[in-house]
């Protein structure tokens, strides 16, 4: 009897790390970022294309799972407020890592729902407003944000569209003026699975 319950846990032991997934790949792609503003006569402008460049780690199982991002991401938007009769408007450019970690659920081996936190961490930034004049906004150097979306796995491809909200503000004035500026973006990506 004691024989059987030990073939029975290491038949299920290996089972188990045979549904085990571990997964790691370059990932890049695009996104739509735009600058969310209030405060004394400020608008969130146009959004802004922006691309993201890195790679992940997927871990988990055949229902559930776990997948750390490392991300080059640039990304940006425009703000704007009417001066007298005159419209000025200033374009935000953010070069970031962005670290996300999206914990998942498969449907069918190849849908996937996914959620979870984001760090962004500041490497450059710039706001020009429309005559190219450089304007320091004091942006943050690192805030904290959220992503959810969904996923597509095909064959050793992964396709993910997911928003990026934000917890923290960006920056909390422009030239001096109080604003609240929060960034959001719509993310498309493509990752490819190397193992």
């Amino acid at each position: 009897m004691k024989k059987l319950f030990i073939a029975v846990i290491a038949l299920f032991t290996l089972g188990s790390v045979q549904a085990q997934e571990f997964s790691i790949g370059p990932k890049l792609g695009i996104s739509q970022g735009n600058v969310n503003v209030s405060g004394n006569g400020y608008t969130s402008g146009d959004s802004r294309i922006g691309y993201h460049l890195g790679g992940f780690i997927r871990m988990g199982g055949n229902t559930f799972f776990i997948q750390p991002e490392v991300l080059y991401t640039n990304t940006g938007g425009e703000i704007s407020r009417m001066d007298g009769n005159n419209r000025v408007t200033y374009a935000a450019s953010f070069n970031r890592l962005d670290v996300p970690v999206m914990l998942g659920l498969k449907l069918a081996n190849i849908f996937r729902i996914q959620a979870g936190p984001v760090a962004n961490f500041m490497l450059s930034s710039e706001l020009k407003d429309n005559v190219d004049n450089i304007i320091d906004p004091d942006y943050n150097t690192s805030t904290i944000g959220y992503q959810a979306g969904i996923g597509l796995d095909i064959a050793n491809l992964i396709l993910d569209l997911k928003y990026e909200g934000p917890l923290g503000r960006t920056a909390e004035s422009i030239a001096g003026f109080q604003t609240d500026q929060r960034q959001n973006q719509i993310i498309l990506s493509l990752g490819i699975r190397l193992f």
